[in-house]
């Protein structure tokens, strides 16, 4: 994954930023107005796909079988006009058949590099979780680096490049979990839920006159211009440092008012989860139509970017309490900074 870094550049002019803020936001409107022709609800997990988009942060979706997990980055891919592979994960699939390997030419009698599929825009590991643990590793170097290595030989991925992944929570016959290093990897991990009765009405409907099709609205051009974009959005200090200690707070949670957590986490984030709330933040804001970056931003995106970095103790499970319900009670108690005035309802405005 590639963490943007906080920006050094000086800030471009109120008015011009602002301008460009809103072209970006509306640009990106229509993307998603586009998906939600195919994609019916899913509305959190649509802009989350967007969100990684942006911050060049991979997503795992996770959710039971025929939610529409795959259907969206199809559609995803559709939108943007980048190149799509999708990758079936099961147990007998091989590194190999990633990021490729070596062949025997006998017309030159060589041997060669064939690539493996993995060299696209997007690339779709579905039920990520059917495949061992030596084929999930072989996709953490392209994944962090954007390059695959094979005999010495080095070769970059296109650009902008993106790994998403599915799972299913359910089973467990025939599945291998994703080690911890692993799951880091990822920007963000979205839960896909049920549709409600309205949506799946309306799913029915759709489906019984013929699936709609998604056209493209994104060049690739666009969408490296939109993430250079997300780079410049404005982060202050004061939410920077919330961001930061949001992520302390599941290492250290009794220095942050929560005692009660310290014996319910047995892990908490890595630095890469405080460069994710940063980066996620950005891109939040950008779809939102600022240049800068709120407290509130970096609040919607946390449960999806700390709900997988955060490991929970033999305790927390003895107790029935998941990691949802372990972030929301951090999230309710760390403080946030007030950088806006219209962060604070009680403020009086010039007459």
């Amino acid at each position: 994954m590639s963490d943007p870094s906080f920006p050094s550049s000086p800030t471009p002019k109120p008015a011009d930023t602002t301008a460009a803020s809103s072209a970006d936001a509306a640009l990106l409107e229509a993307a998603l107005m586009e998906m939600k022709k195919v994609i019916v609800g899913q509305d959190r997990a649509i802009e989350r796909l967007f969100v990684g988009l942006l911050a060049r942060g991979h997503v795992l979706l996770e959710g039971v079988p025929g939610l529409a997990k795959t259907l969206a980055v199809e559609t995803l891919a559709t939108v943007i006009g980048g190149n799509y592979n999708r990758l079936q994960f099961t147990p007998d699939l091989l590194p190999a058949d990633l990021i490729g390997t070596r062949i025997f030419r006998a017309s030159k009698e060589t041997f060669d590099i064939e690539w493996g599929p993995v060299f696209a825009n997007i690339v779709l590991a579905d039920e990520i979780n059917r495949a061992p643990a030596k084929v999930q590793s072989a996709l953490l170097e392209v994944m962090a680096e954007h390059q695959v290595s094979i005999a010495g030989t080095t070769k970059k991925v296109p650009e902008p490049f993106l790994v998403l992944a599915t799972q299913n929570p359910i089973e467990s016959e025939g599945v291998y979990p994703l080690p911890e290093a692993q799951r880091d990897r990822f920007l963000m991990k979205v839960v896909v839920g049920y549709p409600t009765a309205a949506e799946e009405a309306q799913i029915v409907a759709r489906m019984a006159v013929g699936a709609p099709k998604a056209q493209q609205v994104l060049s690739l051009e666009q969408l490296v211009e939109l993430q250079t974009s997300c780079d410049a959005v404005h982060v202050a200090p004061a939410v920077a440092d919330y961001a930061v200690r949001l992520v302390l707070a599941t290492r250290e949670p009794a220095a942050y008012g929560l005692p009660e957590l310290a014996e319910l986490i047995s892990w908490g984030g890595s630095p890469r989860a405080s460069l994710g709330l940063v980066a996620g933040g950005r891109a939040l804001a950008l779809m939102r139509g600022r240049s800068y970056v709120l407290p509130q931003d970096i609040f919607d995106i946390a449960p999806d970017v700390l709900r997988h970095r955060v490991v929970p103790s033999y305790e927390a499970l003895a107790q029935g309490l998941s990691v949802e319900q372990i972030l929301a009670r951090l999230l309710s108690t760390v403080h946030a900074p007030v950088i806006a005035p219209s962060q604070n309802p009680t403020a009086v405005t010039g007459r």
